[in-house]
């Protein structure tokens, strides 16, 4: 009988520190810089990313010192990850913390960080770094990618993978 991996049995404040950083999936999407709509709250992804992101791998060039260069770097904990509104829907950390299963394409299931590219749910190759942009530019960067949480289905019903075949579906792909 295979082991149960520990994202389908522990909850976030069950993981250890190795298990908790492993389920980044390393999209870089935490990493965009994202304008919030005083009047309604809705938050909206833009193509510009931190200074830190480099943006091939989609990783902090600087993780342990990102608060030396970025002072204001959202460090996701247990206790805000809930808060965090946005964080993207297929977010590993916000998956667990909504007893829902990773995608297909995480690498802690696929067992290849290169799957999140290949899925085309990383900001690898679709970004600018935010040197380049005045912030007073940033509505001119606004995408349409990530997909928010109102285009995810939330109702609990079907597994990760199955809201991704249907998201892809829609997409016609």
């Amino acid at each position: 009988m295979d082991e149960i991996p520990f994202w389908q049995h522990k909850t976030l404040a069950e993981m250890t520190t190795r298990e908790w950083e492993s389920l980044c999936d390393g999209c870089g999407l935490c990493c965009l810089n994202k304008l919030e709509e005083w009047d309604s709250g809705d938050i909206y992804f833009t193509d510009v990313r931190c200074k830190l992101m480099d943006s091939e791998s989609c990783r902090c060039t600087s993780y342990p010192n990102r608060w030396d260069f970025v002072p204001d770097c959202v460090q996701l904990t247990l206790e805000n990850v809930s808060e965090i509104q946005w964080l993207p829907p297929t977010c590993g950390y916000r998956l667990i913390n909504e007893k829902r299963d990773l995608y297909w394409w995480h690498p802690l299931v696929s067992g290849d960080p290169e799957t999140v590219h290949a899925a085309g749910i990383s900001a690898r190759g679709r970004t600018v770094s935010e040197e380049e942009v005045p912030v007073d530019d940033y509505e001119d960067h606004v995408v349409d990618w990530p997909l928010t949480v109102g285009d995810m289905p939330r109702d609990g019903e079907g597994d990760a993978d199955e809201d991704e075949r249907e998201r892809l579906a829609e997409l016609g792909k």
